[in-house]
């Protein structure tokens, strides 16, 4: 019996061995509770299953070992020892033919020495990206006062709560902060023209490999805008010749231009990455994708086209005999250009449809993800991409959400830099817009002049398109709240209309012959003294009371109509009653008594109701 028992402890250890070493994760077994989520197939994990890689803190099932990718802790340092003895080896053989690097043993993993150099840049000195220069999530929504509608300030607000809940810090403006400029496209010249990615995307080499065979066809891609500022990009000497208000302005234009550079890039990377993948290699239903990613060619061709042409006025900027140092002296018209006539009505209509369906997007995506393993096995290789910085498609999508936002902010910024910015001190010579790069002039007044009243028009333009589009964005929103109330009340539920001339019943067809304009819940006090909890939806015409019940919505059968006429309607709160407010109704003549959650809830009530009337 004790040879048996002795038998069993070694094939119990040896299990165990086996279990512990898979694809270079050490794996221990550990207690769990219920709510722990298994790192591969996103399942809750039991107490008898659990392994913990501590290397790389991963936790998933005992059957699940097999299907995990290596150990990213590692791989990473693998990585590190193999660069450090090429590093070694580079300093000796500096002087060989450039074409032997491709020989060293580590080219699986570095495959070109631009890469390479990608990966050592920030350590040598490259400029990160400012975090300054992206849209803080904590005043995405001081774009708007509080009596404006919700609209992109809920999407944006609800989007910003996701993403904190996965503990990730995001640069809202770039998905490039260091090391990705993998993932954007290249720019021929200053001219902004752009090709798509030509190399295929899903490979057994994997996502960092492809990826990193970009690199090629995009080392071009955004030079001219590494620096954190225009102060940084510009020669010393040619700084010094500017006075501090001109430095101020153009660090604010660099500021455009680059930004406006990453917003391209993450256009792209959702296209020709991600959807591209998607409908391609994973051969997904075309329209589910489409549902993923509304209006991205629309807005990737007005964007491109934007940043074309603020490439080109960097051009026409340039200073004799330089690549890199430049001063804008006009931009108003092309910001004029781009928030008015047709191309603001492309924007506004590709911005109000693409944050109109975030929502919805953002749902289709987290389906997809949850029953296409194959699609979990993309999403997971491609956001483990350093050159990625670990951003996926809900990130992606954010970021396009959040750039309408910024630019009123920006072109304020740059308006009130220009308010008595001339021009330069000293004796330096530059290029001014639209007189050639090769010619000096010296500051004018009246072009200064001239480019603040462009940029306040702009900013006044931009501002309007930004509340049509959220007044856009919050009616697509009522109309969805209303086809989901719609199809919960139920079809047998009437109610009559006793203030109607022509007497007849109200059913929930009616709801679909109107225009939803507010909706909460709220508690309506019976004559008996008793609350009840009810959906109130304000139409154009009418106030509808719904009482749920089984998961249903009916009219509530109490003392008094469920249906209230606008016409006559008188709204008066309660005293002593901050919450409480009278609904006073003309025909039939009745006194409605309801409490909303809040002061401000009841405040804002009162406010759309009168508006209605």
């Amino acid at each position: 019996l004790s040879g048996q028992g002795k038998d069993k402890e070694r094939m119990k250890e040896g299990k165990e061995k086996d279990a512990r070493y898979t694809n270079g994760h050490l794996f221990t077994t550990i207690s769990v509770s219920g709510m722990t989520m298994c790192f591969a197939c996103n399942k809750s994990i039991t107490a008898k299953e659990a392994l913990v890689c501590p290397t790389c803190n991963v936790t998933i099932h005992n059957r699940c070992k097999d299907t995990l990718p290596n150990c990213t802790k590692v791989k990473q340092k693998q990585q590190k020892a193999a660069l450090l003895k090429n590093s070694s080896a580079l300093q000796s053989v500096s002087l060989r033919n450039k074409n032997a690097i491709r020989e060293r043993p580590n080219s699986a993993i570095y495959p070109s020495e631009s890469f390479r150099q990608t990966l050592l840049g920030p350590r040598r000195g490259r400029p990160s990206l400012s975090l300054s220069k992206s849209v803080s999530t904590t005043n995405i929504s001081g774009t708007f006062n509080d009596d404006s509608p919700l609209g992109i300030r809920r999407i944006l607000s609800q989007s910003t709560d996701s993403l904190n809940m996965r503990n990730r810090t995001l640069s809202v403006e770039s998905l490039i902060d260091e090391g990705g400029d993998a993932a954007g496209t290249r720019w021929e010249g200053h001219g902004g023209g752009t090709r798509g990615l030509q190399i295929p995307l899903m490979s057994p080499a994997g996502p960092d490999v492809i990826l990193s065979q970009l690199l090629s066809d995009l080392e071009a891609d955004g030079k001219e805008f590494e620096a954190d500022s225009w102060s940084l990009a510009v020669d010393n000497s040619f700084l010094q010749q500017h006075r501090m208000d001109v430095m101020k302005r153009q660090d604010v234009i660099y500021e455009l231009m680059q930004t406006e550079l990453h917003h391209v890039r993450t256009l792209k990377i959702m296209g020709a990455l991600f959807r591209r993948a998607m409908l391609e290699e994973l051969q997904l239903d075309p329209g589910t994708v489409q549902r993923i990613f509304p209006c991205l060619d629309e807005l990737s061709h007005i964007h491109e086209r934007f940043l074309a042409q603020l490439l080109e006025r960097r051009r026409e900027s340039l200073a004799q005999d330089s690549n890199k140092n430049f001063v804008i002296d006009r931009l108003g018209d092309i910001l004029v250009t781009q928030f008015s006539g047709p191309s603001a009505e492309q924007l506004r209509k590709a911005y109000a449809e693409f944050c109109s369906k975030h929502t919805k997007a953002l749902k289709e995506y987290k389906d997809l993800l949850a029953r296409d393993k194959r699609f979990q096995q993309f999403i997971r290789r491609v956001t483990r991409s350093p050159l990625l910085r670990r951003h996926g498609v809900p990130e992606c999508i954010l970021l396009v959400t959040q750039r309408i936002t910024k630019y009123p902010v920006l072109i304020e910024r740059i308006l009130k830099n220009s308010k008595g910015a001339g021009g330069r001190e000293g004796a330096g010579t530059r290029g001014v817009a639209g007189r050639g790069r090769h010619s000096s002039f010296p500051p004018l007044l009246a072009d200064n002049e001239g480019d603040c009243a462009d940029l306040s028009r702009a900013l006044r333009l931009v501002k309007e398109l930004l509340s049509a589009v959220d007044e856009e964005v919050h009616a697509w929103e009522l109309r969805g709240r209303l086809w989901d109330v719609f199809r919960r009340v139920d079809p047998r539920a009437k109610v009559p209309l006793l203030w109607d001339s022509r007497p007849g019943a109200f059913g929930r067809d009616e709801l679909l012959r109107r225009k939803l304009v507010h909706s909460g819940g709220m508690l309506w006090k019976t004559a008996a003294g008793r609350f009840k909890d009810v959906l109130v939806l304000l139409m154009t015409d009418v106030l509808v009371f719904l009482q749920e019940k089984d998961q249903k919505y009916t009219f509530p059968m109490l003392d008094k109509p469920a249906v209230i006429s606008l016409q006559n309607l008188i709204v008066r709160d309660i005293a002593n009653q901050e919450k409480g407010m009278f609904l006073i109704s003309a025909a039939p003549p009745e006194m409605y008594e309801v409490h909303a959650a809040s002061r401000d809830d009841r405040n804002h009530w009162m406010k759309v109701i009168q508006q209605a009337v």
